[in-house]
């Protein structure tokens, strides 16, 4: 069942009963300027919607619309709550401290409670080129999963700060190479055809070197799983972005003023 507040400028409220995850979700739609129902958009789902403020996200989608540099789309951006830790992860596979055992609850909720939702309200292009998903931090490693899992219906994923560190068994630094989850699904996965990836690192993201080779782990993560994208025929420069942010920190600050450079990249990669 579907509870809509009142409209705001540019945005609706929707408060979404999730069978999956046994309670409702806020999900916050943004609109662009003179939308038109009848019209089709390309849709872009975000996970932790809640950081829309912090992040500025009205003032960046208002000025990148405002001089033309996105087209119209719509912006579907979900709340996270007090159940983050367990609904952001790999879908079916906790890490070692059980962190992520709802993941697949959450992927369900998405694929199937929340896109039909919006699909049922407006009219959204089906090709999986013209649907995207994005987020930060653990929220970003959700978004990587969903795509990977599911590029029939996500074609494209934008990953700010992505958690690549998210491991099966261990918190032994000398296993990480060996454990990191993400990099092992890729590595035993079959290219997904027409996937195309965006990632963002900040120099200052994080202190920590487990492997003391200067490289901080949120950076190294991040490359090795481009590594690992390249070893199965993903083209680095035509199919995968990376930002490197330098004095970058881990907060939405740093997100939201590289946001516009994966908007950008979004919408003149499908143009």
């Amino acid at each position: 069942m579907l509870r809509e507040e009142p409209a705001t400028y540019a945005n609706q409220t929707w408060w979404l009963k999730s069978r999956h995850l046994r309670k409702e979700k806020r999900i916050d739609i943004y609109l662009p300027p003179q939308f038109v129902a009848t019209e089709t958009y390309p849709l872009l789902l975000m996970n932790d919607g809640q950081d829309a403020e912090a992040l500025q996200l009205k003032a960046t989608l208002h000025a990148l619309m405002s001089h033309r540099q996105v087209p119209p789309f719509v912006l579907a951006a979900v709340h996270a709550d007090q159940d983050r830790l367990r609904e952001y992860g790999t879908a079916g596979i906790p890490d070692y401290a059980n962190r992520g055992n709802q993941a697949d609850a959450y992927s369900c909720f998405v694929l199937y409670e929340l896109l039909p939702a919006l699909r049922q309200q407006y009219r959204l292009a089906a090709e999986p080129t013209h649907n995207a998903v994005a987020g930060f931090s653990l929220g970003g490693l959700a978004a990587f999963d969903l795509a990977w899992n599911h590029p029939q219906v996500f074609g494209r994923v934008g990953v700010f700060s992505g958690s690549f560190w998210w491991r099966r068994h261990s918190d032994n630094d000398e296993l990480a190479n060996t454990d990191r989850i993400m990099h092992g699904i890729v590595r035993g996965s079959a290219k997904k055809e027409g996937l195309r990836f965006w990632f963002e690192a900040g120099t200052h993201d994080e202190t920590a070197d487990r492997n003391h080779n200067g490289i901080i782990d949120a950076i190294e993560d991040t490359l090795d799983l481009i590594a690992e994208l390249a070893m199965k025929g993903y083209d680095v420069q035509r199919d995968i972005r990376y930002v490197e942010v330098q004095n970058g920190q881990h907060n939405q600050q740093t997100w939201g003023q590289v946001l516009p450079d994966f908007l950008r990249w979004l919408y003149k990669l499908n143009a």
